[in-house]
């Protein structure tokens, strides 16, 4: 985090949110020597889905692809203030996206202003091509301190070649207008950053993304490696440099992705996912919610956080997570940002 960006982060801590993380990671810990699923403690952070609705066909997205297994749909207003009602006082962020872009949800600002009144530090990741002035303002309005912009390109060239049927000069605009708000309102939120997603055919652009930030007035950028489905036999979207690859090539030829899935995963003890219709799982990799934990139109958060099926799937990660398919392609473990 920046200077800014942690000031922020620190001034909404409380007594309580610290106490709760601190006993998240001691059970977290004990779990790991014992080898048996102890939980105290809620989570630290959920990441909740605002829709499964992209714009976008981005070719290793299941939103993209719109390949979802899962019944599709937008989050709703009593949902969501139910889900934050049961964790707020305990939670430290929430991130406000998983599968789809939170923009195309019209109720998506009105839902991070109810997170953002309780105290909760906000984090959204968009493709910033429905940020125009007025959703700019209304931004900046709901006290988000989080903006990520996916920009994985400086050329429309580039940039489409992952971004099927994006619009660079709308993620520009975008950004534009968000500093510009930003400015207007004397509002040091959202701290704006541009994700670069590196792949073989925009690594040549990742000092130019620097440059580009730097003119618009972007706080930061991220460079951060790409999960890809079939890259057992190579895959184009892998960079030629391999630092900037979660996987690794082998001596004949074929490649493996570079965690060594040793049986923990912090994720399991201080996090979740909720998609747009209630359910609970693991974690951001089980993107067609195939390991549901629970549904929280059904039972209350904590019940199903400290319930038998949360126990036995952490169970089974501290036994043989390479067993379990959504942790086979997993960068727990592993540095995906850089």
């Amino acid at each position: 985090m920046h200077p800014a960006d942690t000031k922020n982060f620190i001034n909404k801590l409380t007594p309580r949110r610290l106490v709760n993380a601190i006993k998240v990671l001691s059970s977290y810990y004990l779990s790991r020597i014992t080898k048996k699923p102890v939980q105290w403690g809620m989570p630290i952070t959920v990441s909740i889905e605002p829709t499964t609705a992209c714009n976008l066909r981005c070719p290793e997205c299941p939103s993209g692809l719109r390949s979802f297994m899962r019944p599709t749909g937008n989050l709703q207003q009593p949902l969501f203030q139910n889900i934050i009602d049961q964790l707020r006082k305990d939670l430290l962020f929430l991130i406000f996206y998983f599968q789809g872009e939170p923009y195309l949800n019209k109720d998506f600002l009105d839902m991070v202003k109810y997170a953002s009144e309780k105290g909760i530090y906000t984090i959204t990741s968009t493709n910033a091509h429905f940020l125009n002035d007025e959703n700019a303002q209304k931004t900046i309005d709901s006290g988000l301190d989080r903006l990520i912009i996916s920009i994985d390109g400086t050329t429309q060239e580039v940039y489409e070649n992952y971004r099927k049927e994006g619009e660079l000069n709308k993620v520009l605009q975008g950004t534009k207008n968000i500093v510009k708000w930003k400015k207007k309102m004397g509002s040091a939120t959202p701290h704006v950053v541009f994700q670069f997603l590196v792949v073989r055919p925009n690594e040549h652009q990742m000092e130019d993304v620097l440059q580009l930030a730097n003119e618009l007035g972007v706080d930061e950028v991220k460079f951060k490696t790409a999960q890809v489905y079939d890259f057992e036999n190579g895959n184009p979207l892998l960079p030629t440099n391999e630092k900037y690859s979660r996987y690794r090539k082998q001596k004949d030829g074929t490649y493996r992705i570079k965690n060594k899935l040793l049986n923990h995963c912090w994720k399991l003890w201080h996090s979740c996912v909720i998609t747009w219709d209630g359910k609970i799982v693991p974690c951001c990799f089980d993107k067609d919610a195939q390991h549901q934990l629970g549904n929280l139109t059904e039972h209350n958060f904590k019940n199903i956080w400290n319930g038998s099926a949360y126990n036995i799937f952490r169970k089974k990660i501290l036994t043989g997570r390479n067993k379990i398919d959504i942790c086979t392609n997993c960068t727990e473990g592993t540095k995906v940002w850089l």
